[in-house]
Formats: structure tokens, C-alpha cells, sequence
């Protein structure tokens, strides 16, 4: 019951990221969104501290760390609100969450077999490789079926 919660749970999310993954999303401006949006508006600096209550300088340091990736998403949705604009937060898996947990059980089960087949090589009792292709998938399914803790 477990494993089957579990696997709902990664199709549930897996089809959630599935629009951010294909999505074409520009990439951020240089100077950062927040100066770009505030730029395109034709807000100044000065205008859109006296809007958040903050110094010229306190927003000039928050852009110039968004620019830099340092500034805190608290600070970010702070400045998103004040452009009437959305924070939209997500980590997007570059392949689907079930394509790399299968990788990754693919790589732990050739770790595994790897000290069992060079030993059987060099006794010259080496398998046949569709046998060998056989033993991976069963351990991939293995552990794809198991808690999930021994592929990390």
C-alpha cells in the first residue's frame, strides 16, 4: 500500500512539473526581472522605493541581488507584489521524476553486478549477455518495487 502511495505521489507531481518542463520559458534578463518589469513601466528607482518604503539604495542593492541569484525569495515576492506581478516558484526535473528514479536504479543495479560479473569473467564463467541483460532488469525492478532508500 505504501509503494503504491508513493507511486501516486510521483505521478501526481510528475504531471504538475509536466508544464513548466514544456514550457519555453525565456531566461531571466541580465539586470534581473524585478529592474526589467520596473524599466519597462517606466517606474524609477526612486519611485519604487517611496512605493515598498525602502531607500533608492535599498532597492538598487535588492535588484542588483536578484541579478546576482543571492536575493531571498521572501525579498523577491516582496518585489513581484509591488509590480502587481506573480512569484511563480518551481524545480524542473530536466527528464520526468519516474524517467529518473529509473536511472537511477539502472545505475545502482549495474554498481551491483559489476563485482559479480568481472569475478565470473576472470574465472571464465562469464554469462551470456541477454542473461545479463535479464539480471539488470531484475534488479532495476527490484529496486524501483523496494522503499525506494537504496537508490540514494
Amino acid at each position: 500500500m505504501k509503494n503504491q502511495f508513493r507511486d501516486l505521489q510521483l505521478e501526481q507531481i510528475d504531471a504538475l512539473l509536466a508544464s513548466w518542463r514544456e514550457a519555453q520559458l525565456s531566461a531571466r534578463p541580465r539586470t534581473g526581472w524585478v529592474r526589467a518589469i520596473r524599466e519597462s513601466l517606466g517606474m524609477s528607482a526612486a519611485a519604487f522605493a517611496r512605493h515598498l518604503g525602502m531607500t533608492h539604495a535599498g532597492v538598487r542593492k535588492l535588484e542588483s541581488s536578484e541579478a546576482s541569484d543571492v536575493i531571498t525569495l521572501a525579498s523577491l515576492r516582496k518585489l513581484a507584489q509591488a509590480l502587481d506581478c506573480e512569484l511563480h516558484y518551481a524545480l524542473v526535473p530536466r527528464t520526468s521524476l519516474k524517467q529518473q528514479k529509473h536511472d537511477r536504479a539502472k545505475a545502482v543495479a549495474r554498481e551491483r553486478l559489476r563485482p559479480m560479473s568481472h569475478s565470473m569473467a576472470l574465472e571464465d564463467q562469464a554469462v551470456q549477455e541477454p542473461l545479463n541483460q535479464r539480471q539488470l532488469e531484475m534488479t532495476v525492478k527490484e529496486l524501483l518495487e523496494g522503499s525506494g532508500r537504496e537508490l540514494w
